[in-house]
């Protein structure tokens, strides 16, 4: 594989001398892994002038540039902590990431860590998104253009609509570019051009008279209002053949990391540490290849967030490579050390209470910077006092080095880890409700919404969002602290994510991605993965193409319910699960019906958050899908699709002859095949597949829409307001629309 520089320097470089001034189909902004997604979906779905214009080199946001190559996607399935189902662009990544291992290591998973299965060096990221995107970008078939270093400064609004967005080179801010498009996608770190845009948008916690949210707090919010999820500013470790250099800061005061020492309580308490201050404490390492799996026992700063397994794979010494990304190095966004604040304060009054959102570059890199000495003491602690600590012969930390691969001059990554962000306020507003689980095992979440455009699970997970300093010294050294309500120990159901929440309320040719898109702050914390921002993106780059090919405004295409299946059905064709089954890929041949019949709600298993493709449906299942399926058509009669389930029906396995009969009766002229098959039992994915067969085509019925999700409508009566609906169609909020409920006789 070519080095990142040696990409980079192939790749054709814009000549801006003489033109300011370029014009798209449509601009991505961030060159994050969402945005990246946008980019790819949107140039396979025909859009033929797509710039991309990232704030610094490198491409794959959490993959690269934020240096999070160990891909923690758990889920909690059967008891146990696996990785959650995989598809669309995500996976197509996931694949070439094994590639590369493969190829380097002759393992597709070298990093045997505690919190994923899959890593992948940061710059060999870098470097496949490069390979990703390169036929979009190739001379003569060239769709995309990539603009590096580059950061919006200026948005223009022109009748509603978001014309131009014009940008300053980060190397030389009277560089400027100003670029014209049909559509924007709003893909950066921090939601810059919806901010600049005038868009609605929030940061920080939703107080619980917004979405009622059990978690949330009732207020006032005072200082607390710039809470979130904290940044964190990672580091790749490697060792070293021979000696290493440990690192040596002149301010360097460890009392700020004795949470990762192994102090005995009685030991912290002495310190002068208030009570919660202790929470991150793990022994620092631990010599296991993880047999058991993912999130089982023996978890250590070093096999944390392993990115290379040297010992137990037996490759070279010098090979070994750790991301170091623990929660001690997380840095709180509000309440800063004085030092930062009073930096602030020097840019502009009050900035030191601004949240991060809305600061200037200017005033973010003063943050950015006191991050990096953060996470650059968490190493010379581990190089120093936790080293002194170790038995003699030990691993330790002593042994690595600062990795040289990002070509920074301090060997930190370009950017902060940024778990939370800017959130947009769109035509709907995820909310814990949706999402919360309600059992011991995941099931199905209480709103699936219709208009799904990827499945997830992930757990409401907060890391520390505050600071306690010691001795209540602001000058002094600061440990995070989790609060009681945000934390990482709440689990969620099986969900999806809503088309409508990438689409701002009231700014046209504007779509939200990566972390800026419609959740509470609340599930923010739970749809933040690297999985579910390249499929978020996946999706921003459908929709924007659907938008310019039906010359059509986000906000009108998601009230045309026609629309949205279409834009549902080019995503499961780009191999995107819907619906968060786990053990559907898209390899299997019933990936698009299973997908296609459950955000319809024709069918849905009950019994596990599994689809189980080979088992036998019985009698009822057959009757419920084919009375679902009937009444979803504009050629329904009423009375003719009546569900005749009984206590029998659901214990009678049902057969070919059953389906053929069912689907005769309704003129739909099934393949005489059924019928000869006679008796023989039908599993689902036979049954989802004929029925798909028999109803794709056929115009789906769909409600008056003209009035839907316009402010204060209800489109089904339920008192609940379009836009705070999660289920619009159904009144009594059980997943299943109206004009589809069941009656059984």
């Amino acid at each position: 594989m070519r080095s990142l520089a040696a990409f980079l320097l192939l790749l054709p470089t814009p000549l801006f001398a003489a033109e300011r001034t370029l014009k798209a189909d449509l601009l991505v902004v961030g060159g994050t892994e969402a945005g990246v997604a946008s980019c790819v979906q949107a140039a396979r779905s025909g859009v033929r002038n797509i710039i991309l214009v990232n704030d610094i080199e490198w491409l794959g946001g959490q993959f690269s540039a934020e240096a999070v190559g160990a891909i923690d996607e758990w889920t909690t399935y059967q008891g146990k902590r696996i990785e959650f189902s995989r598809s669309g662009t995500f996976l197509e990544v996931l694949r070439l990431i094994r590639e590369h291992n493969k190829a380097k290591y002759g393992l597709a998973r070298p990093g045997n860590g505690f919190c994923a299965s899959e890593t992948i060096e940061p710059a060999a990221a870098a470097v496949i998104f490069e390979q990703w995107v390169a036929p979009h970008t190739e001379r003569g078939s060239k769709s995309l253009q990539i603009i590096r270093s580059y950061q919006p400064v200026a948005v223009k609004v022109v009748a509603n609509r978001v014309a131009s967005v014009t940008f300053e080179s980060v190397n030389n801010p009277k560089d400027l570019i100003t670029i014209e498009a049909a559509m924007t996608i709003d893909a950066s770190d921090w939601g810059d051009v919806i901010r600049l845009s005038g868009a609605k948008w929030a940061a920080g916690p939703d107080l619980k008279s917004r979405f009622n949210e059990p978690n949330a707090p009732t207020g006032p919010l005072l200082d607390d209002r710039n809470e979130m999820n904290p940044l964190s500013w990672c580091m790749v470790l490697r060792e070293v053949v021979g000696e290493a250099k440990p690192v040596n800061l002149e301010d360097f005061d460890e009392r700020t990391f004795f949470g990762t020492t192994g102090l005995t309580t009685a030991e912290f308490a002495k310190v002068g540490w208030p009570k919660g201050a202790q929470q991150m404490r793990a022994a620092p390492f631990v010599d296991t290849d993880y047999p058991e799996g993912i999130y089982s026992a023996l978890n250590s700063i070093y096999t944390h967030r392993r990115l290379v397994d040297r010992r137990h794979n037996n490759l070279p010494k010098g090979s070994e490579a750790v991301l170091v990304n623990w929660p001690t190095q997380d840095y709180p966004l509000y309440d800063f050390p004085k030092m930062v604040a009073d930096a602030l304060e020097e840019t502009e009054k009050g900035a030191s209470k601004k949240n991060i959102v809305a600061m200037t570059y200017v005033q973010r890199r003063i943050v950015f910077e006191d991050a990096k000495r953060h996470t650059l003491g968490m190493l010379q602690h581990l190089q120093s006092t936790v080293h002194e600590r170790l038995p003699k012969g030990s691993v330790s930390f002593r042994d690595m080095e600062l990795s040289t691969e990002f070509g920074t001059p301090d060997r930190l990554p370009p950017k902060p880890y940024v778990r939370e962000g800017l959130r947009l306020e769109a035509l709907y507003m995820l909310r814990e409700g949706d999402i919360r689980m309600r059992g011991k095992e995941p099931g199905w979440a209480k709103h699936m919404v219709p208009d799904s455009v990827f499945g997830f699970q992930f757990n409401i997970d907060f890391h520390p969002t505050r600071r306690v300093f010691l001795n209540a010294d602001r000058s002094g050294p600061w440990a995070n602290v989790h609060t009681e309500n945000r934390n990482w120990s709440t689990h969620t159901d099986r969900a999806c994510f809503s088309l409508r929440s990438l689409v701002p309320t009231e700014i046209n040719g504007l779509i939200g991605a990566s972390k800026n898109i419609g959740v509470s702050s609340i599930v923010s914390s739970a749809v933040r993965l690297h999985g579910q921002m390249m499929l978020g993106g996946q999706a921003a780059g459908a929709l924007a193409a659907s938008c310019l090919k039906n010359e059509r405004q986000p906000r009108e295409l998601v009230r045309d319910l026609q629309r949205v299946r279409e834009l549902q059905l080019s995503l499961v064709r780009a191999g995107v699960l819907l619906w968060p089954y786990q053990d559907l890929t898209p390899d299997d041949i019933c990936f698009e019906a299973a997908n296609m019949l459950a955000v319809r709600a024709i069918f849905v298993p009950d019994d596990s958050v599994d689809f189980q493709p080979w088992k036998p449906v019985n009698k009822g299942e057959v009757q419920r899908t084919i009375t679902h399926a009937g009444r979803s058509l504009v050629e329904a009669k009423e009375g003719i699709f009546t569900d005749v389930s009984r206590e029998k029906d659901l214990s009678t396995i049902a057969t070919w002859k059953l389906l053929h009969e069912e689907m005769t009766r309704l003129g739909w002229k099934p393949s005489e095949g059924l019928a000869r098959k006679g008796d023989l039992p039908l599993t689902r994915s036979e049954l989802v597949r004929h029925v798909w067969s028999a109803i794709k085509d056929r115009p789906e019925w769909f409600p008056e829409t003209k009035r839907y999700l316009g402010p204060g409508n209800d489109a089904d009566g339920d008192g609940i307001p379009d836009r705070e609906d999660a289920l619009p169609f159904d009144k009594n909020n059980d997943s299943v629309p109206d004009r589809l409920e069941v009656r059984v006789k």
